[in-house]
């Protein structure tokens, strides 16, 4: 009880708050309020719905934060802010399973059927691998359609890095699946975080030059 009272008036004051800055950004963070509570919690709890979880995931904290984090200087009415939603979105739809792999026996026991449940291991590998490479190449490709604005060169070859980092741990992926199974914290979920977070630095560094 105490948790949801905590959990709910921390809902109630990033609203305020995101409400103060303008309705645009009070929109995306309710939005992704609401999809981050259907993740988790009944009648919905996406989370045991395979696929839809990981849409459920990808959305509201790739997507939309980012778009948010936009509005509270620019309006969201652009393809520019989506897009770059849309590079976080697209890497979490497939990244956020990494630790689904070794999560297999309390997911089974608690009704979650992720990939790896659902599709097996081995496939559920192949399954996301691409989901560590693609995204990127939407960064020089957004550069050269003149949709993203930062430093061109900044992002253009830190897009091509950041792909070229995703095949590598794509490549720890699919290599030997099963070993996903047997730690807590495999190095391809470490590597998932670091490239969120490097990429994050990347677009804020080559907005500011």
């Amino acid at each position: 009880k105490e948790a949801w009272i905590i959990a709910a008036a921390l809902f109630i004051i990033s609203l305020i708050l995101a409400g103060l800055v303008n309705w645009q950004c009070f929109t995306m963070a309710a939005i992704a309020t609401v999809m981050t509570y259907f993740y988790s919690a009944p009648p919905l709890r996406t989370k045991r719905l395979g696929i839809v979880a990981n849409i459920t995931i990808a959305i509201p904290r790739g997507v939309l934060l980012k778009v948010c984090g936009w509005s509270t200087v620019k309006t969201i009415y652009k393809y520019e802010p989506w897009l770059i939603g849309l590079v976080f979105g697209l890497f979490l739809l497939g990244a956020t399973s990494t630790k689904d792999f070794s999560d297999i026996k309390g997911d089974k026991a608690n009704g979650c059927m992720t990939l790896p449940i659902k599709y097996g291991v081995r496939r559920a590998a192949w399954m996301i691998a691409g989901f560590f490479i693609f995204p990127f190449l939407l960064m020089p490709w957004g550069v050269s359609q003149g949709i993203l604005t930062g430093n061109p060169y900044v992002l253009s070859i830190a897009g091509y890095c950041l792909s070229l980092w995703g095949l590598y741990v794509a490549a720890l992926l699919v290599r030997k699946p099963d070993e996903l199974t047997t730690s807590e914290n495999h190095i391809a979920w470490r590597h998932m975080y670091l490239m969120m977070m490097a990429t994050q630095v990347i677009f804020a560094v080559a907005y500011l030059l």
